[in-house]
């Protein structure tokens, strides 16, 4: 709430005190929208899709608004434009959800290192039409080039540097320095960005109450804790957190065999999300509101109410179908076998279908080796989605005609409709 404008039961000053109480409940539902709404924005990195509701109570939910801007962050990209109007954000936008590992609250989530890494580090891109998001997972290991980057708390001016690890820019200057450093490697603007902890993936995954996962065979792994039988098992709390950090145990044994692990994760909950026993259940809302507002800090470009609902209003309607997750394209590092290195062919390819808002058609084949399709899942719906006309396509009169886009061959990654298992390791 703006400091100019007046509380919101201050219009209800000169009614009797019953038709008072009334419009204050009926202010409080809709107050509760912006908090809903901002969920399903940031929860694309965690799967927590939220719709706006109206039986959150208005104090509760003001109050986590004040900690979601009072924890913003300074990424150093300037103030955003205002928003001059509540309604969707016209346009594309992007935004980086990072996850840190070796938070200063992460006690009892694997072991302390010297400094906080960002391992998760998830691009989400919303087309100008709102109607596709494209959310890419770059790799921790990926090796680039990073611009020069002041740390916000000190001031240190850290030097550009070349073949370094993405999961060291973190500490070379927190939050703007991931945003500077993906911004350099896809050639995209990101004005936008957030972090969260392994505290709050485990605070998501239990206000949900557990989000199905399956398993091609049992994993008994004990470097992440994971430890579940084959098929599906509904998993929360430390569990969740296990599946998504397990890497050993998964096909392939990499990065980015866990990065499949997650997009397997982020779709499943993201269904869980839309489904109406969660939309039409106050407490679990509250639960992923309180959860969200307390492990998720967000840019000060990002933490402003209005422009959060104009953000999440300009996705509500995406189809299961349009959100697609995409692993960054990428290829073994010649110099170190733990690392990877940008697929000089394909990585252009993706950063012009983003820059150029054309959307990501995966190929029927393109789940990679450590996922493969549910076969106890039903089908995913057909798309109701119209297929855009293509200009350059003409019937006979020369009207142009709706085609399908073509298959983006060898990009890897899955959507939001397609339920999955994780392949276990030989």
């Amino acid at each position: 709430m703006s400091a100019m404008q007046p509380p919101p039961w201050s219009r209800f000053s000169c009614m009797d005190p019953a038709t008072q109480a009334r419009h204050r409940l009926a202010g409080r539902q809709d107050a509760a929208a912006p908090v809903m709404y901002l969920l399903r924005l940031l929860a694309l990195a965690l799967a927590v899709v939220v719709a706006s509701v109206g039986s959150v109570a208005g104090i509760a939910v003001w109050s986590l608004t004040n900690q979601v801007t009072d924890n913003a962050i300074d990424i150093g990209n300037g103030d955003a434009a205002p928003i001059p109007s509540i309604g969707a954000l016209a346009g594309s936008f992007n935004m980086l959800m990072v996850g840190a590992d070796n938070a200063p609250d992460q006690s009892g989530f694997g072991e302390t290192r010297d400094a906080t890494l960002n391992d998760v580090n998830i691009l989400i891109h919303v087309s100008a039409d709102h109607q596709n998001v494209t959310v890419v997972s770059l790799p921790r290991d990926l090796v680039i080039s990073q611009p020069e980057c002041t740390d916000p708390t000190s001031g240190e001016v850290y030097d550009a540097v070349d073949d370094e690890p993405l999961n060291g820019a973190y500490q070379r200057g927190g939050l703007g320095c991931v945003v500077a450093t993906v911004s350099a490697v896809t050639g995209l603007e990101i004005p936008y960005a957030a972090l969260f902890t392994f505290a709050g993936t485990v605070a998501m995954a239990d206000a949900v109450g557990g989000v199905p996962i399956c398993l091609t065979d049992a994993i008994q792994d004990t470097d992440s804790g994971l430890d579940l039988p084959a098929g599906t098992s509904v998993v929360s709390g430390a569990t969740a957190l296990a599946y998504l950090r397990d890497r050993h145990g998964i096909a392939g044994e990499s990065d980015l065999s866990r990065i499949s692990s997650q997009q397997a994760y982020m779709s499943s909950l993201f269904r869980v999300m839309t489904s109406a026993g969660t939309l039409s259940d106050p407490t679990k809302l509250y639960g992923l509101a309180e959860a969200a507002a307390t492990s998720i800090s967000l840019s000060e470009s990002l933490a402003s109410v209005d422009r959060m609902v104009a953000m999440a209003l300009a996705i509500k309607d995406v189809s299961l179908q349009n959100m697609v997750f995409v692993q960054y394209p990428v290829l073994d590092d010649p110099d170190d076998a733990a690392k990877v290195i940008p697929d000089d062919v394909l990585a252009p390819v993706l950063a012009g279908k983003l820059a150029s808002d054309t959307p990501v058609v995966l190929s029927a084949d393109s789940l990679g080796q450590s996922v493969t399709l549910d076969p106890s899942a039903p089908a995913p719906a057909a798309s109701t989605d119209p297929v855009a006309p293509d200009p350059a396509a003409t019937d006979a009169a020369g009207d142009p005609v709706a085609t399908a886009p073509p298959v983006d061959e060898g990009l890897s990654g899955m959507n939001a409709s397609q339920t999955t298992c994780s392949i276990a390791a030989d």
